[in-house]
């Protein structure tokens, strides 16, 4: 039953009519009792039709309920074309001929009688609205058809439709199969289950329908095609030919859906003859779907076909959502959308005087009225602002942190490390002994317990218990979590802005001076939120709002009544900003006109400002101080922070930069006992009353660091004590003896001699049938010579270059006896292959995704080098070298015969024959072309994310080191943003264990181990880092040495902006000590540093570990010049040219590229004369066939020898 029928039924039950007659009770003693004659029927009218929900058990009533929620409205089920019957721009009539009629046309005249359309403003405007509604519509259509199944399938019509689904290797084959079934499973549960009929079939070399009939669509037919759908396997080719002759076999279909991965084994023209005859006299429209696939012939099949039988073709891919802009119903929505688009940019050519041949003229019409509202008016205005209050009544007295902590602080629960060790805890006694004349001191409390500095700063011995530490850590945890409840509280609501409003009696001072103008509307709802959420439990409260001058909202306090609170927000909303800021004349006006006969009892001024007030920060102050001093008034600060000023009339002042006027502030709160809290926009930027809590929260964590310190110092402690005199080890010692004894170690062999390898080379020859080499009969020539000595294996053992040395060529012959005598022939069968001097152009093959490795590591696999494309290597040749010889008879050296063939080049000072074709060298400059543009990618990829800022993080587990010395104050905002960025997008990303560490003049660790990088890992570093601030000297050394503890660490990163307080000499050989016998990597990373020396430390100190050197510098010059090569093409070497990247993996990069940029310029200016020559030879080849061609001039001719450096 719906909502209004319920309300319908009990108005009608508390209808006094229905029961006028009343009956009296002898028992009742005169209690009247209403009841309806048994005589009258009543009729209820204005009920809603029963649809179907009347029913008697309520499973039932929850399944129809579930069914009639998910009933589609018209517009779902219609397609584009259907639907942009009713909101085509021509039926809304909102094309150019329905605007124009709107118009007039007038005739001025002048120097020639002229045209002119003449329109008012408010119907421009309003055809211009509603056109910007239209488009919202289309656009908001179009992002309807782009979700679910309607985005990979399309809007599937009809109620019994036949389903074909291409199941052919292509489209099923592996890696396609489990994302192609699950698309299918959305379309069953999200289109097809509303179907009435279903008759699926899978499209392969033999189709394979589901059933052999159509099916009614219930629970187990929906079940079954979700089993069968995930049972799909792929079946050979795609024979659709045969599947629609069996899909239109099935008279029952009023729509058919054929999906297609993979093109068909027909032919286009064969499927569109055969539907084209079939759809003769009959009605069934065909939906086509290319389900990602990239073949434009089968695009082309599916169009055809879906234009053949009046249906529609849809397009989808995972890798480029432009395809399904080629869908017909997207495309429709698409096309209208342009439509609407080219009206507006015409309608704004008509604002500027012209639209074809016609002036336009638009008169305005702005009333007085409107031309008299302030800028403030047309300011956007937050949800329900005009709205009444909501007022809310707070369930608890809400305190200040101060007074929170006093009642729930780690002392206040007796959590503190000093109230929970003191039983435990025994001071050192010291005696005077009169025999040695001196104090002693006892030393058994130093062997028998732990010794631990105390809060006072004495030391005192500990008896250390680990299983009450372990609970006094999880009380701790605990009551970090209550904390951190604490701190979410106080960032919710209006506390956000005002914080915790404590006083029972409220006044507030509201800044609106001419500075605010452009932010009124924030100031206004964050009063609203301050009304509906924290006024309610006052005694009274008054608002007072102050530019140049003081307006009250009331002159005295009332109380927080809901038709005072709902006033106080009608008086707000009329606020305008104008004038300076008097804060002087408002705190006057608050503490002496309002409080001038009344007793200052729990007062709280809360003060919302934007800046310092037009007179000086300390005679406010001291009046303030003056004010607050003997008496429970207290004057709290609300500083918002503006990100840009608009001034209008009157300038302020008075004005000073954020950071000053915070400062100035807080002085204020201070003098007045009261809290300073600083926000902005995106948040808050400075609260006490979260400080207070921050601070406690630090305190609990750095009590549970002591304890975890003080149980691995008794672990290590008993680890340590080893007995001399242990029977169990001796006896240990005494079996391992005997154990050596019963099994003596084994001699290892011999090393064999020159001698010894010679005989067994001998051996292993004779037993192949191969003929013994000289070596292998060595003897001594005579009794003086001596054996040499023995060699190890390796010198004896042949290279692999000496072994192709020395392996023979094996000929095949075949013999057979001739004619005369017992003569004997030989044929050879098998001749050897003859070696190419020649040198091919490779195919270079290159990886698609990137791989996390180094720049070095990277280009060993994929160098100019290592794919052979090195155009001096392809040069080298031996038949290529330019030679001359000395020829006697001349005397003179003369070149060889085919250096007038070939055209000459100079490489690297050696001249060199071009034994190329044009055709080469050009597959050659593709081939380059496909290598730079591969490196470009690699340079992009290193230049984005976090890598930008770290590098590429290689190990699987980390220690990073951040400098937070005073230097990175400006930057460490930043920082932190790409520290985020470096834990979510390398760390949690590639799974790598890693630990947080920052350094200043001491060192903050975040764990004492590295963590998993699980979400929750990730989630606290991310706040860890938050935390960190900017204070103090550099101590790098301090850093390295507190991350070498971590044994499990592979690899260091190390950011900082300088050098270290130590010596930059000494940091080196204190880490080269700390590094030996460990294989760990120390990454240096430069952060906007210019000193060359600090530099040139962080590269020898990443040399000497095997880490890389970093620096973020001139990332943006780089994405701009690999923008430009990727859309200018390589036509010059030198233009652009590439930034001087200093850090070791884009300036090894960077180099790379220059000299494969290099090759390509050689390369085609090589092409460019190979052409030069052929052109010349054609030209000679055509003259000498002339007749005019004679032999002399045919012998004086010669060729020019062309030379490029």
């Amino acid at each position: 039953m719906s909502r209004h029928s319920i309300a319908r039924m009990a108005q009608i039950l508390t209808n006094e009519q229905l029961f006028a007659t009343e009956m009296s009770d002898p028992d009742s003693a005169g209690v009247a009792v209403r009841s309806k004659p048994l005589w009258k029927d009543d009729t209820i009218s204005n009920l809603e039709p029963d649809t179907g929900l009347l029913v008697t058990h309520v499973n039932q009533t929850q399944d129809l309920l579930r069914l009639q929620s998910q009933n589609m409205s018209a517009s779902d089920s219609q397609t584009s074309e259907e639907w942009l019957r009713n909101h085509s721009l021509d039926s809304m009539k909102l094309s150019i001929t329905h605007l124009l009629s709107q118009g007039r046309v007038v005739m001025v005249k002048g120097d020639c009688m002229r045209k002119e359309m003449e329109f008012s403003a408010d119907t421009i405007n309003a055809f211009e609205s509603r056109l910007y509604e239209i488009l919202e519509l289309y656009h908001w259509r179009i992002r309807w058809l782009m979700e679910g199944s309607r985005k990979m399938f399309g809007l599937v019509k009809g109620t019994r439709v036949g389903l074909a689904i291409d199941a052919s290797d292509a489209n099923c084959g592996a890696g396609r199969s489990h994302g192609f079934q699950r698309s299918l499973m959305y379309l069953l549960d999200e289109q097809l289950c509303y179907k009435k009929q279903l008759y699926l079939m899978s499209i392969g070399t033999d189709d394979s329908p589901l059933w052999r009939t159509v099916r009614d669509v219930n629970i187990r037919t929906l079940h079954e095609a979700r089993q069968w759908v995930q049972q799909l396997q792929p079946s050979g080719g795609c024979n659709m030919l045969h599947a629609i002759k069996k899909m239109l076999a099935m008279k029952e279909l009023n729509s058919l859906v054929i999906i297609l991965g993979s093109c068909p084994d027909q032919t286009s023209d064969v499927l569109f003859d055969y539907i084209e005859q079939c759809m003769i006299g009959r009605n069934l429209p065909v939906h086509t779907v290319a389900y990602n696939c990239s073949n434009p012939m089968t695009h082309t099949v599916l169009k055809k076909l879906a234009e053949a039988s009046r249906g529609r073709f849809h397009c989808y891919s995972s890798e480029s959502q432009d395809l399904t802009y080629s869908s017909c119903d997207v495309h429709l929505l698409w096309s209208e959308s342009q439509r609407a688009v080219d009206l507006l940019n015409k309608i704004k050519g008509m604002r500027q005087g012209m639209m074809g041949d016609a002036l336009i003229r638009i008169m305005q019409e702005i009333s007085t009225e409107v031309a008299k509202l302030p800028p403030a008016h047309f300011l956007p205005r937050p949800p329900n602002h005009d709205r009444p209050l909501s007022i809310e009544m707070p369930n608890f007295l809400p305190k200040t942190s101060v007074d929170w902590i006093k009642s729930n602080g780690l002392k206040a629960k007796r959590l503190s490390l000093y109230q929970v060790l003191a039983p435990n805890a025994f001071s050192l006694v010291e005696e005077f002994v009169p025999i040695l004349r001196k104090t002693v001191c006892s030393t058994l409390h130093e062997k028998a317990m732990m010794q631990f500095e105390w809060h006072d700063g004495t030391v005192k011995n500990i008896h250390v218990d680990p299983p009450s530490l372990y609970n006094y850590q999880k009380l701790l945890g605990q009551t970090v979590k209550m904390y951190e409840k604490r701190v979410e509280w106080l960032t919710s609501g209006s506390r956000q802005i005002w914080g915790t409003v404590c006083e029972r009696r409220v006044i507030i001072l509201v800044d609106i001076s001419v500075t605010n103008s452009m932010y009124i509307i924030h100031i206004q709802h964050s009063l609203r939120l301050l009304l509906e959420q924290q006024m309610t439990n006052k005694e009274c409260f008054n608002i007072i709002a102050y530019g140049s001058e003081t307006k009250p909202w009331n002159t005295e306090m009332v109380p927080p009544t809901p038709e005072n609170l709902q006033d106080a927000w009608k008086w707000v909303q009329s606020l305008q900003c104008e004038g300076s800021r008097n804060l002087m004349g408002a705190l006057k006006h608050a503490l002496e006109v309002e409080l001038l006969d009344e007793q200052i009892d729990c007062l709280g001024i809360y003060l919302f400002t934007s800046g310092v007030p037009d007179q000086d920060g300390a005679l406010v102050s001291s009046y303030v101080a003056e004010r607050c001093g003997g008496c429970d008034l207290r004057l709290h600060v609300c500083l918002f922070s503006l990100d840009e000023f608009d001034l209008q009339g009157s300038i302020p002042a008075r004005f000073a930069t954020a950071s000053d006027t915070a400062t100035s502030l807080r002085d204020l709160a201070l003098s007045g006992m009261g809290r300073f809290h600083w926000f902005k926009e995106t948040g808050i930027i400075e609260s006490d009353d979260i400080n207070i809590i921050m601070a406690e929260m630090e305190k609990a964590v750095n009590y549970s660091q002591k304890c975890a310190m003080l149980v691995e110092s008794l672990k290590q402690r008993s680890d340590n004590k080893q007995p001399d005199d242990d029977p169990e080890s001796e006896a240990s010692q005494r079996a391992q003896i005997k154990r050596e004894k019963r099994n003596p170690l084994k001699l290892s062999s011999p090393k064999p001699t020159a001698l010894t390898l010679a005989r067994m080379q001998a051996r292993e020859d004779s037993l192949e049938d191969s003929p013994p080499s000289k070596a292998l009969t060595w003897r001594p020539s005579s009794a003086k010579v001596s054996i040499p000595p023995a060699q190890p294996m390796k010198s004896w053992s042949l290279s692999e270059n000496e072994v192709k040395q020395k392996k023979k060529i094996k000929v095949s012959q075949s013999v057979f006896y001739t004619e005369e005598g017992n003569s004997v022939g030989l044929v050879f069968k098998k001749y050897p292959k003859a070696k190419s001097v020649r040198k091919s152009i490779p195919f270079a093959v290159l990886p698609k995704e990137e791989e996390i490795s180094s720049t070095k590591q990277w280009l060993k696999k994929f160098s100019i080098k290592r794919l052979k494309l090195d155009l001096h290597r392809l040069l080298s040749g031996p038949d290529c070298t330019h030679q001359k010889k000395l020829v006697p008879a001349v005397q003179k050296k003369v070149s060889a015969k085919y250096c007038t063939i070939f055209p000459s080049v100079e490489v690297n000072g050696v001249v060199k024959h071009l034994q190329f074709q044009p055709t080469e060298l050009e597959e050659y400059v593709d081939q380059t072309e496909r290598v730079i543009r591969r490196y470009i990618q690699r340079m992009q990829w290193l230049l984005s994310g976090s890598r930008r800022l770290f590098g590429t993080v290689l190990e699987k587990s980390v220690c990073i080191l951040l400098d937070s010395s005073g230097s990175m104050d400006p930057y460490l905002s930043d920082v932190k943003k790409e520290m985020t960025s470096l834990i979510w997008e390398q760390l949690h990303k590639n799974g790598v264990s890693f630990n947080l560490l920052s350094f200043s003049d001491s060192v903050q660790v975040w764990k004492d181990r590295l963590m998993d990088a699980t979400e929750e890992a990730c989630h606290d570093a991310v706040q860890w880092v938050s935390m960190v601030k900017a204070h103090g000297s550099t101590c790098t050394l301090e850093a390295l040495q507190a991350a070498f503890q971590f044994v499990d660490a592979q690899g260091f990163y190390l950011l900082t902006d300088g050098k270290p307080d130590t010596s930059c000499n000494f940091v080196l050989k204190e880490t080269e000590k700390m590094i030996q016998g460990k294989q760990i990597a120390v990454h240096a990373i430069s952060f906007n540093c210019s000193d060359s020396t600090a530099n040139e430390f962080l590269k020898k100190l990443a040399s000497q570990t095997g880490g890389r050197y970093h620096r973020c510098h001139g990332e943006l010059d780089g994405h701009l010049v690999a923008h430009r090569m990727l859309t200018e093409g390589f036509t010059d070497e030198d233009d652009p040219v590439l930034p001087a990247f200093e850090g070791d993996d884009l300036r090894r990069l960077a180099l790379e590229i220059g000299k494969a940029r290099h090759f390509l310029t050689q390369a085609r200016t090589f092409r460019a004369l190979l052409l030069d020559k052929q052109m010349k030879s054609d030209k000679l080849d055509a003259f000498s066939t002339s007749p005019v061609y004679s032999e002399k001039s045919k012998s004086n001719h010669l060729v020019s020898k062309g030379t490029i450096s």
